[in-house]
């Protein structure tokens, strides 16, 4: 699934230092800088954010300059320092944990990979369940959260109401296979499935029983008569 322009519906203008801060340091989209440049031509310690950090395109932060009064800097000034990914993802969640549940909700909403990968997790109903309408998530990562046994059964429920994720397959298979899923949903989706995951399913002994026997049913149906 192809990702649309980012940060839709976030004024960034008023967006406080520590969320732009957590979107920058997982933005994949160069344009994120550009666009937080732009909102925020009258906050100073916004665009020092900008202009100082590693990951800010040169473009973007020799921009900066002229607002900031500081010299263009040198290549040796902006040398971009490569992060390993769990360090990257530690900063990230300390950064998060000291924000409130609003600021958390604008973030599941328009943050990055990254940022959704941890705010899924969110103890905080709200929070969670704020992932699933970021426009930017991608059907790899639905899959995962309606194979994960751990997630609220409100999530499983929210993910089997969208029909654009539903036209994928591997999702239809990670809800009906998911005990956490409610059986009402489940069983609605057993006939989607292939018959070799039938099989499979009917000795599933994770799943509850009347998923098993659906799944029975709708064999026994299948063969030849």
């Amino acid at each position: 699934m192809e990702e649309p322009k980012i940060l839709i519906g976030l004024d960034l203008s008023v967006a406080s230092k520590d969320v732009l801060e957590i979107l920058i340091d997982d933005a994949s989209d160069p344009a994120l800088f550009q666009e937080i440049a732009r909102a925020n031509t009258g906050r100073p310690e916004i665009l020092r954010l900008l202009y100082e950090h590693p990951d800010t395109p040169e473009d973007v932060r020799n921009s900066l300059t002229e607002a900031l009064h500081v010299p263009a800097p040198s290549s040796t000034q902006v040398a971009k320092t490569e992060r390993p990914r769990e360090v990257r993802a530690q900063n990230i969640l300390q950064k998060i944990q000291t924000l409130t549940v609003s600021e958390r909700v604008q973030l599941a909403m328009k943050g990055g990979r990254e940022v959704r990968g941890i705010l899924i997790k969110d103890t905080n109903k709200e929070v969670m369940l704020s992932v699933l309408d970021n426009q930017k998530i991608t059907d790899t990562e639905i899959e995962m959260i309606a194979r994960n046994r751990s997630i609220s059964d409100e999530a499983l429920r929210r993910i089997a109401k969208n029909r654009e994720w539903l036209k994928t397959y591997a999702i239809v298979l990670a809800l009906v296979t998911n005990p956490k899923t409610p059986p009402g949903i489940s069983v609605g989706l057993v006939g989607d499935l292939k018959t070799k995951d039938l099989i499979i399913l009917e000795r599933n002994k994770n799943v509850p029983e009347v998923i098993r026997s659906a799944a029975k049913r709708l064999l026994s149906s299948r063969k030849p008569k």
